[in-house]
């Protein structure tokens, strides 16, 4: 009986001890709260770039995608202790991170040349990270759809397509646009050396790299680089422009008037090919008429004073474009014509101008020679000081015939005035007297 009881008291406490556990776990669960979770994390892509925008057929190229954690709340709550209905004596904020365990590209049409990105790792709430792949566009043209799937651990995989073109009229890809203006300093003169500042403007929308100038020869050979005929200007960004100092030579012969240099710009798009495209420097070329004196003559070539002559001056033209309205002008103190009017003396030409005047005191006369004169620089006037010289009258011949004069009179006046008045009866001397 006594081995009962002691048995029965212990299986007793056994069992007390077990309630209290049970109870005390009771409660323990009464006092923590269970955590209150957020929205479920969840990775997107926000944006992607296909570079080349249209592909070539069988050409490279990338695919980049930037993944994004995109979850509503960005943090889970553990409460405990509760102390009342909304009171707790422990509360614990945890960030929500979400593990991207694989991302791969599956091609649907291009050939993947980048393996599966395993393990990329944790993005916070609201951050993201760029995963690109490289590729092969088919052979045939055409627009596909490779797919990025996604698989992240505690969200659920997700697939994105993303188009790629390739070689199609459809999203063609925006451009870089090169524009060309050239400054010159007014008209040019043909033999001149010419600068020219050249700039070239980006006007498109993508960057143009490898930007090179090449100047190219007219076909006459008129014009012609002095230095180099080729000017590298880099990278252009969109928006962007840069300059090149060019100078040109010119031929002393060529005409007046427009003349266009080639100019051919090359460059690399964006997708690696390489581009070209010509332009020209547009140059005026006008004439610029140059006079000079050749000879100034006399007719008769020997002056006497007061004795009518003929002026002539020969006008030449040394320079490269014609002038025209020619006239000249002189401010010689005689009577006569003394403005003489030529027109038009082209290049390499000269021209007479003719004065006629009356005759001149003798002495040395310095006077102005005025030519006036247009081109297609404008109206110009050359002043040039000559001088001519006019003998006096020449009177020796005058003094011999009056000295013969004279003689003659004197022997006359010898013969019948003189004789006779000696012999008393006016006859000469050898006459014999009755």
């Amino acid at each position: 009986m006594n081995e009962y009881g002691n048995n029965r008291n212990e299986i007793m406490k056994k069992f007390s001890t077990i309630i209290a556990l049970i109870v005390l776990f009771g409660l323990m669960v009464l006092l923590v709260s269970p955590a209150h979770a957020a929205d479920a994390p969840t990775v997107t892509i926000t944006s992607y770039t296909v570079s080349p925008s249209v592909m070539m057929p069988d050409s490279l190229g990338t695919i980049t995608v930037v993944l994004k954690n995109t979850a509503g709340s960005a943090s889970v709550v553990e409460k405990s202790g509760k102390l009342s209905a909304d009171d707790y004596t422990v509360v614990k904020t945890t960030d929500m991170t979400v593990n991207i365990e694989n991302v791969h590209l599956e091609g649907n049409g291009i050939t993947v040349l980048t393996k599966d990105y395993d393990n990329v790792g944790s993005i916070g709430p609201g951050q993201s990270i760029p995963v690109t792949f490289s590729f092969k566009a088919p052979s045939n043209n055409g627009l596909y759809y490779p797919e990025v799937w996604i698989d992240a651990k505690g969200a659920s995989s997700s697939k994105y397509p993303i188009p790629v073109n390739v070689n199609t009229a459809l999203g063609i890809q925006k451009t870089a646009v090169l524009i060309m203006d050239s400054t010159l300093t007014g008209s040019q003169n043909p033999g001149d050396e010419i600068p020219v500042t050249v700039t070239v403007q980006n006007s498109g929308e993508m960057l143009a790299s490898d930007v090179t100038l090449k100047i190219e020869n007219v076909s006459s050979a008129m014009v012609a680089p002095k230095n180099t005929d080729l000017y590298h200007l880099g990278t252009i960004q969109a928006g962007e422009n840069k300059t090149a100092q060019v100078v040109l030579l010119s031929d002393k012969k060529m005409s007046a008037g427009l003349v266009k240099v080639p100019v051919t710009i090359q460059y690399s798009a964006i997708d690696g090919t390489v581009k070209t495209q010509t332009t020209s420097i547009d140059i005026l070329f006008l004439g610029k008429a140059e006079l000079g004196f050749v000879s100034v003559d006399t007719n008769p070539t020997r002056l006497t004073q007061d004795t009518p002559f003929d002026l002539t001056v020969r006008i030449e033209n040394t320079g490269t474009g014609e002038a025209k309205q020619v006239s000249a002008k002189i401010d010689l103190p005689a009577e006569g014509t003394k403005e003489a009017f030529i027109g038009k003396i082209k290049p390499g030409n000269d021209a007479p101008a003719i004065f006629l005047l009356e005759g001149m005191k003798g002495g040395n006369h310095p006077y102005n020679l005025t030519i006036v004169y247009t081109d297609d620089m404008g109206s110009h006037a050359l002043t040039r000081q000559m001088d001519m010289r006019v003998p006096p009258a020449d009177s020796s011949g005058t003094i011999i015939l009056g000295l013969i004069i004279l003689g003659i009179l004197g022997f006359l006046a010898y013969r019948y005035w003189y004789l006779p008045t000696k012999n008393d009866d006016g006859n000469f001397p050898w006459v014999k007297k009755n």
